[in-house]
């Protein structure tokens, strides 16, 4: 063979390499990787697991922080995106509810104070409620 065709023969293949697919790392594998990684203790063990899991160190700082944050603990998947908008004619339809829930509790602790002044004042003055209430009806 001449050396012509021996570099025919050893150039690259012209097909294009599909696009990689991005890993994903689910919460077992996370919490795995950094307890592995907290076992290290000799120089160079942290690089030969980053090496053989095919992780960057920053990957270890930010699944520190977030296990730091306890988010990744309760064994749920976060999701991701936009979080769903606040409906805010309902918040403040709410907030006004609330208020006035707030004060009929406040006029129904009042009437209650009330009725029983009124009780006490007719035991006083040895007058039935019932007498009362048939005189008003006359």
């Amino acid at each position: 063979m001449s050396q012509n065709e021996n570099d025919r023969t050893n150039k690259a293949d012209p097909e294009v390499a599909p696009t990689a697919v991005r890993r994903q790392f689910s919460n077992a594998e996370k919490l795995r990787i950094l307890e592995d990684a907290d076992a290290c203790t000799e120089p160079g063990e942290i690089g030969a697991l980053l090496r053989r899991e095919g992780i960057y160190s920053s990957y270890l700082s930010r699944w520190r922080k977030t296990r730091d944050q306890e988010l990744l603990d309760d064994g749920k998947e976060r999701k991701r995106g936009p979080k769903p908008a606040v409906n805010k004619e309902m918040v403040k339809e709410m907030s006004e509810l609330q208020r006035e829930n707030k004060q009929l509790r406040r006029r129904l602790t009042q009437a209650e104070v009330i009725i029983e002044a009124q009780k006490k004042l007719s035991q006083i003055l040895g007058v039935s409620l019932t007498e009362a209430e048939s005189e008003e009806l006359r």
